[in-house]
């Protein structure tokens, strides 16, 4: 089966096409930009990629191997319900789906169990860390996680597995279209506003996800939030288990998610939680999550209050280690959301010395809605005297070089791909 993945650039995405690949299917696909992200697909052979969304692209794939099954981002029908991609399909009659019918597709092919991780914030980092101690206990896994690890790929099919761990977002509903064997959920507040336009929209959407899932292991706060009914099948955790604080990890935020994460595997394969404590406190984190690129410059995918407050902790942590002072630069993401967020940001940067705060990465927008500009947006905290806007020019670079040298802890955070704020760290910065 030849199945092309358009917007495999992206982190959802392109993780299932490597699946895909590793499973024995032809893969071919498409992006509207080139990124870090299409060159680690490449790396991994997966070559037959079209930069640029045409008619003719996609015609020419076809017409050198037929295409049996196209499958797109959420973002190709949001941005253009004319897309020229989606009409060749049409006109072809190729079989056209969303990312959650392959899944699920796979899911029943190979008999695999479905452990999704889901919530507002912290599902990457949490989905890795599922991964890291199924690999620390030698059990075979696969799964797929919107970041690269440095302890495998970002998908990988085990023909030998039981469990399919997968990142499970909400956005678009996607999250909806599964029956999960077991369910972590990190923690929920009112995000995706184009998708839910109220907080009610959201929390029900979560019941739903709940209501679908065998067993849910999740914290006494969202349980409370969600206003949900005791079950057999939920396993409530309690956020100030002083057995948390044991785990070493740097950030109060990312010991919480390992929490959860001990409690799931102890439940799939019934290892001690003292010894998947001991394996937790040596993950190595993932890409974009307080990530080091040189000496003290730091990047994090940070991009909503709860994000950001959850990144500043672990910031602060390392940051408090060497008595160093702490820089953020800061890119929002999309400007549809900051629409929501303007009040929300007021100390989320607490602790930060200075703040540099570049214009919105903008994707998926509503022409109707005015930019917001940095300079309304620092209006907004608290005490908007750390802040500067910036743009990512020499200026810039010089004042993040000027930080460094006098020994400062740097952080970029930055929700976008490609031309964002951490492509533009690594290309500036990091020497090969």
């Amino acid at each position: 089966m030849h199945i092309f993945f358009s917007g495999i650039g992206g982190t959802a995405i392109g993780p299932l096409a490597l699946i895909a690949k590793q499973i024995g299917y032809e893969v071919s696909g498409s992006d509207k930009q080139d990124s870090q992200y299409i060159e680690y697909l490449k790396k991994h052979g997966i070559t037959d990629i079209h930069i640029g969304q045409t008619f003719d692209n996609i015609s020419s794939v076809h017409n050198n191997k037929p295409i049996d099954w196209y499958v797109y981002s959420s973002a190709i029908s949001i941005e253009n319900s004319k897309h020229p991609e989606l009409n060749f399909c049409h006109d072809q009659n190729i079989k056209l789906s969303k990312r959650d019918e392959l899944i699920n597709f796979i899911l029943k092919q190979k008999d695999l169990k479905l452990v999704a991780i889901a919530g507002t914030q912290g599902k990457t980092t949490t989905t890795a860390m599922t991964i890291w101690l199924f690999k620390q206990l030698n059990l075979p896994i696969s799964y797929s996680v919107g970041a690269k690890i440095s302890f495998g790929d970002m998908g990988q099919y085990e023909a030998s597995s039981e469990y399919f761990v997968y990142e499970a977002d909400e956005f678009d509903r996607n999250f909806l279209a599964f029956e999960p064997y077991l369910s972590i959920i990190t923690g929920v507040s009112w995000d995706h506003h184009e998708i839910f336009p109220t907080r009610e929209d959201y929390q029900q959407a979560f019941r739903e996800f709940i209501s679908q899932t065998n067993q849910t292991i999740l914290w006494r706060e969202d349980y409370e939030y969600l206003e949900l009914e005791s079950s057999s099948d939920l396993f409530v955790q309690e956020s100030d288990n002083k057995q948390i604080e044991n785990i070493k990890l740097d950030g109060h935020y990312n010991r919480l998610d390992a929490w959860l994460v001990i409690q799931a595997v102890h439940k799939l394969t019934s290892t001690p939680i003292e010894t998947l404590v001991t394996y937790m406190d040596k993950f190595p984190g993932s890409q974009r999550r307080m990530e080091q690129i040189i000496p003290n410059l730091y990047s994090d995918y940070a991009h909503t209050p709860e994000k950001i407050r959850g990144a500043m902790s672990v910031a602060l942590e390392i940051a408090g280690k060497s008595n160093q002072r702490l820089v953020i630069v800061y890119e929002p993401l999309t400007n549809r959301r900051q629409t929501y967020m303007l009040n929300d940001y007021m100390d989320c940067f607490t602790g930060a010395e200075r703040l540099y705060w570049l214009p919105s990465y903008l994707a998926r927008e509503d022409p109707n809605v005015s930019i917001l500009s940095p300079e309304e947006l620092i209006s907004h905290l608290s005490d908007p005297s750390i802040a500067e806007p910036v743009k990512l020019d020499s200026h810039l670079k010089q004042m993040i070089q000027k930080h460094l040298n006098q020994g400062y802890m740097v952080v970029g955070m930055a929700g976008g791909g490609g031309g964002s704020l951490d492509e533009w760290l690594r290309e500036t910065f990091q020497t090969n």
